[in-house]
């Protein structure tokens, strides 16, 4: 079972407590939701890089060099 460490500040005592079924499921629910979040950004983040060099190539076909492709 997971646990959770408790400090208290005052007196630097450390406790490990196992978590509740909530928190576990909570847990679970929360690492679901950022893996969805992730796919998500990553998605976008390739979609933009896909994006970006298409049209670097398109700007090739036109004639464009490299160097005329940086200055925009």
């Amino acid at each position: 079972m997971p646990t959770k460490l408790i400090i208290n500040c005052e007196t630097g005592e450390q406790t490990e407590v196992e978590l509740t079924a909530e928190e576990v499921a909570q847990r679970e629910a929360d690492a679901a939701a950022y893996a969805v979040q992730k796919a998500e950004q990553d998605a976008a983040e390739a979609a933009k890089v896909a994006a970006k060099a298409s049209a670097n190539a398109k700007l090739k076909a036109l004639g464009l060099s490299d160097v005329e492709i940086a200055a925009l």
